[in-house]
């Protein structure tokens, strides 16, 4: 893929390789920046979840599935 890249921007009129580059760094930079995964400070990490997680009132309800094994 490199090689392939390589020669195609060889191609390229000077100009049109300085375009290609920069474009290229904003590529980096953008997928740097979307990697990066905000860290929480442990004190205000309770609570974080709330409203997030919906649990259903009969969730500890025996299953009807099951009943011939209990």
């Amino acid at each position: 893929m490199e090689q392939a890249l390589l020669e195609q921007i060889q191609q390229l009129p000077v100009s049109v390789q300085q375009e290609a580059l920069h474009y290229i760094e904003g590529l980096v930079a953008k997928h740097t920046q979307s990697v990066k995964t905000p860290t929480i400070d442990r004190k205000n990490a309770f609570g974080i979840w709330k409203g997030a997680v919906w649990m259903s009132d009969d969730f500890n309800a025996p299953l009807d599935d099951l009943q011939e094994c209990m």
